[in-house]
């Protein structure tokens, strides 16, 4: 005689959802002790240059560099006391960010650094339009027209905002330099 099958356990996750637990890109430790480092390095830099210009007080009252200095060295002091803590175990176990919230991240922040470096040769409104069109297209899913249209439509706007009303000259690129401006 065979016995019934028992049904598989539950799936804990199964109805969960986007509340399902994701692997982490990071600790919090981590990132306070890298943020630490960085900070301090650039206090540093701060009391090194500081101290070029003349940190101390002179017959006239402080020297240049003075009040950055001692904004410098409060920084590191700071830094310090945070690296300690992040070094002696605070935020361990917590997850900075998941690896799959890093990936949405870094898909804004790639293309915003092509458009950047895109910039430098093309200018500011032929970039932005290009910008403005690959995401409304990529991450919107707009149709060609849409993206095109409202892109330059911005940057039209834009263009006679600065450049023809507030009289402010924006960074442009050969087209611009085709069209006399």
């Amino acid at each position: 005689m065979n016995a019934p099958h028992a049904p598989p356990p539950p799936d804990p996750h199964a109805d969960e959802g986007d509340d399902a637990p994701e692997t982490s890109a990071i600790s919090t430790r981590s990132m306070e002790m890298v943020t630490a480092l960085v900070l301090l390095a650039f206090g540093a830099l701060i009391m090194w240059d500081s101290s070029r210009l003349g940190s101390g007080w002179g017959s006239d009252g402080p020297q240049a560099g003075y009040f950055p200095f001692y904004v410098g060295l409060l920084l590191c002091l700071c830094c310090g006391v945070i690296f300690f803590k992040a070094w002696r175990g605070a935020g361990a176990n917590k997850s900075f960010v998941s690896r799959e919230k890093l990936r949405l991240v870094l898909a804004m922040f790639w293309p915003t650094l092509v458009y950047l470096l895109v910039m430098q040769w093309l200018g500011l409104y032929v970039a932005s339009a290009l910008f403005i069109a690959f995401f409304m297209r990529w991450q919107g899913k707009y149709g060609w027209g849409m993206s095109v249209g409202v892109a330059l439509g911005v940057v039209v706007a834009l263009f006679l905002m600065f450049e023809v009303w507030f009289q402010v000259p924006l960074y442009k690129g050969p087209l611009e330099a085709m069209l006399g401006y």
